[in-house]
Protein backbone atom coordinates (compact mmCIF):
# COMPACT_ATOMS: atom_id res chain seq x y z
CA UNK A 1 0.00 0.00 0.00
CA UNK A 2 1.49 3.45 -0.46
CA UNK A 3 1.91 5.69 1.71
CA UNK A 4 -1.01 8.67 2.69
CA UNK A 5 -0.39 12.46 4.33
CA UNK A 6 -3.31 12.36 6.33
CA UNK A 7 -4.50 8.47 6.72
CA UNK A 8 -3.38 5.02 6.86
CA UNK A 9 -4.24 1.87 4.65
CA UNK A 10 -3.46 -2.00 6.27
CA UNK A 11 -4.62 -5.09 4.94
CA UNK A 12 -5.85 -7.81 7.80
CA UNK A 13 -7.16 -11.16 7.04
CA UNK A 14 -8.40 -10.42 3.11
CA UNK A 15 -10.12 -6.54 4.53
CA UNK A 16 -8.28 -3.06 3.83
CA UNK A 17 -8.49 -1.06 7.24
CA UNK A 18 -8.37 3.24 6.16
CA UNK A 19 -8.13 5.20 8.69
CA UNK A 20 -8.47 9.06 9.06
CA UNK A 21 -5.25 9.96 10.95
CA UNK A 22 -5.41 13.28 11.15
CA UNK A 23 -6.54 14.51 14.68
CA UNK A 24 -4.94 17.66 15.11
CA UNK A 25 -7.46 18.58 12.28
CA UNK A 26 -10.08 16.71 13.64
CA UNK A 27 -9.82 14.38 10.60
CA UNK A 28 -11.32 17.33 8.42
CA UNK A 29 -12.12 16.56 4.91
CA UNK A 30 -9.48 19.29 3.57
CA UNK A 31 -8.58 19.19 -0.11
CA UNK A 32 -5.67 16.83 1.21
CA UNK A 33 -7.52 14.43 3.16
CA UNK A 34 -9.85 14.01 0.42
CA UNK A 35 -7.27 13.65 -2.40
CA UNK A 36 -5.72 10.63 0.37
CA UNK A 37 -8.71 9.32 0.15
CA UNK A 38 -9.91 8.73 -3.11
CA UNK A 39 -6.33 7.41 -3.71
CA UNK A 40 -6.51 4.84 -0.93
CA UNK A 41 -9.91 3.88 -2.24
CA UNK A 42 -8.98 4.03 -5.55
CA UNK A 43 -5.88 1.38 -4.54
CA UNK A 44 -8.07 -0.65 -2.34
CA UNK A 45 -10.57 -1.21 -5.01
CA UNK A 46 -7.84 -2.80 -7.26
CA UNK A 47 -6.86 -5.12 -5.01
CA UNK A 48 -7.88 -8.77 -3.75
CA UNK A 49 -9.56 -7.28 -0.61
CA UNK A 50 -13.32 -8.27 -0.14
CA UNK A 51 -13.89 -5.56 2.79
CA UNK A 52 -12.97 -1.94 3.43
CA UNK A 53 -13.02 -0.80 7.29
CA UNK A 54 -13.41 3.22 7.23
CA UNK A 55 -12.23 4.11 10.71
CA UNK A 56 -10.51 7.20 12.44
CA UNK A 57 -7.90 7.48 14.93
CA UNK A 58 -8.38 10.67 17.80
CA UNK A 59 -11.01 12.48 19.64
CA UNK A 60 -13.53 12.97 16.71
CA UNK A 61 -13.92 10.78 13.96
CA UNK A 62 -14.87 13.46 11.23
CA UNK A 63 -15.77 17.24 11.63
CA UNK A 64 -16.60 17.81 7.99
CA UNK A 65 -15.22 20.16 5.54
CA UNK A 66 -11.71 21.77 6.87
CA UNK A 67 -13.21 25.69 7.28
CA UNK A 68 -9.51 26.84 6.95
CA UNK A 69 -10.07 25.61 3.12
CA UNK A 70 -13.36 27.27 3.12
CA UNK A 71 -12.03 30.39 4.30
CA UNK A 72 -9.56 30.56 1.52
CA UNK A 73 -11.46 30.02 -1.41
CA UNK A 74 -13.66 31.77 -3.63
CA UNK A 75 -16.94 30.45 -4.96
CA UNK A 76 -15.02 28.35 -7.71
CA UNK A 77 -12.67 26.94 -4.86
CA UNK A 78 -16.00 26.01 -2.87
CA UNK A 79 -17.31 23.87 -5.83
CA UNK A 80 -14.12 22.38 -6.64
CA UNK A 81 -13.95 21.40 -3.12
CA UNK A 82 -17.13 20.00 -3.49
CA UNK A 83 -16.73 18.07 -6.24
CA UNK A 84 -14.04 16.40 -5.15
CA UNK A 85 -15.91 15.56 -1.75
CA UNK A 86 -19.07 14.42 -3.85
CA UNK A 87 -16.29 12.26 -6.19
CA UNK A 88 -14.99 10.86 -2.90
CA UNK A 89 -18.36 9.49 -1.33
CA UNK A 90 -19.59 8.08 -5.06
CA UNK A 91 -16.03 6.34 -4.83
CA UNK A 92 -17.32 4.57 -2.02
CA UNK A 93 -20.41 3.48 -3.96
CA UNK A 94 -19.16 2.32 -6.77
CA UNK A 95 -15.52 0.62 -5.51
CA UNK A 96 -16.47 -3.53 -5.83
CA UNK A 97 -16.11 -4.41 -1.84
CA UNK A 98 -18.61 -3.48 1.21
CA UNK A 99 -17.26 -0.61 2.84
CA UNK A 100 -18.50 -0.34 6.53
CA UNK A 101 -17.89 2.88 8.29
CA UNK A 102 -16.06 2.02 12.11
CA UNK A 103 -17.68 5.05 13.88
CA UNK A 104 -16.25 6.25 17.55
CA UNK A 105 -16.55 9.51 18.22
CA UNK A 106 -18.11 12.47 16.85
CA UNK A 107 -19.24 12.57 12.82
CA UNK A 108 -20.19 15.86 11.92
CA UNK A 109 -21.65 17.98 8.55
CA UNK A 110 -19.61 16.05 6.06
CA UNK A 111 -18.08 13.40 8.66
CA UNK A 112 -21.95 12.64 8.90
CA UNK A 113 -22.37 12.44 5.24
CA UNK A 114 -19.49 10.43 4.84
CA UNK A 115 -21.01 7.47 7.86
CA UNK A 116 -24.37 8.31 5.61
CA UNK A 117 -22.47 7.11 2.29
CA UNK A 118 -20.67 3.82 3.50
CA UNK A 119 -22.58 0.69 2.63
CA UNK A 120 -22.89 0.11 6.46
CA UNK A 121 -21.88 1.40 9.31
CA UNK A 122 -21.55 0.62 13.11
CA UNK A 123 -20.91 2.97 15.87
CA UNK A 124 -19.97 2.85 19.38
CA UNK A 125 -22.43 4.24 21.88
CA UNK A 126 -20.37 7.45 22.79
CA UNK A 127 -20.44 8.69 19.09
CA UNK A 128 -22.77 11.13 17.36
CA UNK A 129 -23.56 12.58 14.61
CA UNK A 130 -24.57 15.92 13.72
CA UNK A 131 -25.78 18.37 10.37
CA UNK A 132 -24.95 21.71 12.30
CA UNK A 133 -25.05 24.51 9.81
CA UNK A 134 -28.64 24.64 10.69
CA UNK A 135 -27.28 26.44 13.77
CA UNK A 136 -24.54 27.84 12.28
CA UNK A 137 -23.81 30.16 8.81
CA UNK A 138 -23.15 27.78 6.49
CA UNK A 139 -25.69 24.95 6.03
CA UNK A 140 -25.36 21.42 5.22
CA UNK A 141 -26.77 21.21 1.77
CA UNK A 142 -24.50 18.54 0.64
CA UNK A 143 -24.04 16.69 3.49
CA UNK A 144 -28.18 16.01 3.26
CA UNK A 145 -27.70 14.44 0.41
CA UNK A 146 -26.63 10.52 1.70
CA UNK A 147 -28.27 11.51 5.14
CA UNK A 148 -32.15 12.26 3.83
CA UNK A 149 -31.87 8.65 1.79
CA UNK A 150 -31.00 6.90 5.44
CA UNK A 151 -33.59 8.71 7.31
CA UNK A 152 -36.35 10.15 5.59
CA UNK A 153 -37.56 13.71 5.68
CA UNK A 154 -38.51 14.59 8.26
CA UNK A 155 -35.85 13.07 10.53
CA UNK A 156 -33.37 14.49 8.18
CA UNK A 157 -35.01 18.19 8.36
CA UNK A 158 -34.56 17.73 12.19
CA UNK A 159 -31.30 17.16 12.08
CA UNK A 160 -30.22 19.61 9.41
CA UNK A 161 -33.12 22.74 10.86
CA UNK A 162 -31.44 22.11 14.32
CA UNK A 163 -28.20 20.95 13.89
CA UNK A 164 -28.37 18.98 17.38
CA UNK A 165 -26.21 15.87 17.65
CA UNK A 166 -28.00 12.37 17.94
CA UNK A 167 -26.42 10.10 19.53
CA UNK A 168 -25.52 6.48 18.46
CA UNK A 169 -28.45 4.73 19.46
CA UNK A 170 -31.24 7.48 18.13
CA UNK A 171 -29.16 6.84 14.61
CA UNK A 172 -29.40 3.37 14.58
CA UNK A 173 -33.03 3.76 15.07
CA UNK A 174 -33.66 6.49 12.59
CA UNK A 175 -31.52 4.27 9.79
CA UNK A 176 -28.28 6.40 9.58
CA UNK A 177 -26.10 3.38 10.96
CA UNK A 178 -26.74 -0.17 11.58
CA UNK A 179 -26.40 -0.73 14.77
CA UNK A 180 -24.86 1.07 17.58
CA UNK A 181 -22.51 -1.06 20.42
CA UNK A 182 -20.92 -0.84 23.99
CA UNK A 183 -17.56 1.05 22.67
CA UNK A 184 -15.63 -1.99 24.27
CA UNK A 185 -17.39 -3.79 21.52
CA UNK A 186 -17.00 -1.65 18.52
CA UNK A 187 -14.15 -3.42 16.97
CA UNK A 188 -16.16 -7.13 17.47
CA UNK A 189 -18.94 -5.68 16.50
CA UNK A 190 -17.78 -4.05 13.03
CA UNK A 191 -15.75 -7.16 12.38
CA UNK A 192 -18.70 -9.26 12.99
CA UNK A 193 -20.76 -7.69 10.49
CA UNK A 194 -18.15 -6.91 7.69
CA UNK A 195 -17.79 -11.11 7.94
CA UNK A 196 -21.24 -11.98 7.16
CA UNK A 197 -21.24 -8.90 4.42
CA UNK A 198 -18.45 -10.03 2.30
CA UNK A 199 -19.44 -14.22 2.22
CA UNK A 200 -20.53 -15.39 -0.96
CA UNK A 201 -18.66 -14.58 -4.33
CA UNK A 202 -16.98 -11.20 -4.43
CA UNK A 203 -17.79 -10.73 -8.32
CA UNK A 204 -21.58 -11.29 -7.65
CA UNK A 205 -21.03 -9.17 -4.82
CA UNK A 206 -19.51 -6.21 -6.52
CA UNK A 207 -22.46 -6.12 -9.49
CA UNK A 208 -25.20 -6.81 -6.53
CA UNK A 209 -23.75 -3.72 -5.22
CA UNK A 210 -23.59 -1.37 -8.14
CA UNK A 211 -27.27 -2.26 -9.20
CA UNK A 212 -28.18 -2.01 -5.58
CA UNK A 213 -27.67 1.86 -5.95
CA UNK A 214 -28.28 2.31 -9.77
CA UNK A 215 -32.19 1.42 -8.85
CA UNK A 216 -31.97 3.04 -5.16
CA UNK A 217 -34.30 6.07 -4.96
CA UNK A 218 -35.62 5.18 -8.76
CA UNK A 219 -39.43 5.53 -9.49
CA UNK A 220 -40.58 1.54 -8.95
CA UNK A 221 -41.41 0.51 -12.56
CA UNK A 222 -37.46 2.18 -13.51
CA UNK A 223 -36.00 0.30 -10.82
CA UNK A 224 -37.49 -3.13 -11.70
CA UNK A 225 -36.11 -2.27 -15.01
CA UNK A 226 -32.60 -1.78 -13.95
CA UNK A 227 -32.37 -4.58 -11.28
CA UNK A 228 -34.45 -7.32 -13.77
CA UNK A 229 -31.89 -6.54 -16.96
CA UNK A 230 -29.06 -6.84 -14.45
CA UNK A 231 -30.55 -9.92 -13.41
CA UNK A 232 -30.44 -11.70 -16.34
CA UNK A 233 -27.00 -10.79 -17.00
CA UNK A 234 -25.15 -11.84 -14.61
CA UNK A 235 -27.32 -15.52 -14.42
CA UNK A 236 -25.03 -16.26 -16.92
CA UNK A 237 -21.85 -15.51 -14.95
CA UNK A 238 -19.46 -18.18 -13.30
CA UNK A 239 -20.30 -17.17 -9.91
CA UNK A 240 -24.15 -17.34 -10.71
CA UNK A 241 -23.65 -20.88 -12.35
CA UNK A 242 -21.86 -22.53 -9.62
CA UNK A 243 -23.73 -20.75 -6.95
CA UNK A 244 -26.74 -22.20 -8.63
CA UNK A 245 -24.75 -25.19 -9.19
CA UNK A 246 -23.42 -25.79 -5.70
CA UNK A 247 -27.07 -25.53 -4.53
CA UNK A 248 -28.74 -28.14 -6.23
CA UNK A 249 -25.25 -30.54 -5.90
CA UNK A 250 -25.58 -29.90 -1.93
CA UNK A 251 -21.85 -28.93 -1.46
CA UNK A 252 -19.57 -25.83 -0.80
CA UNK A 253 -19.50 -23.55 -3.81
CA UNK A 254 -15.96 -23.45 -5.45
CA UNK A 255 -15.97 -19.41 -6.37
CA UNK A 256 -14.14 -18.61 -9.76
CA UNK A 257 -12.84 -15.79 -8.68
Amino acid sequence: MAAYEHLTVAAREGCARVTLDHPERRNALSRGMLRDLHKALTEVADSSATGVVLAAHGPVFCSGHDFADVLAADSDGIRELLELCTGVMQLIHSVPQVVVARVHALATAAGCQLVATCDLAVAGESAGFALPGGRGGWFCHTPAVPVARSIGRKRLMEMALTGDVIDARTAADWGLINRAVPDGELDAAVEELLLRATRGSPASKALGKRALYAQLDRPETDAYEIAGEVMAASSQSPAAREGIASFLGKRTPEWPE
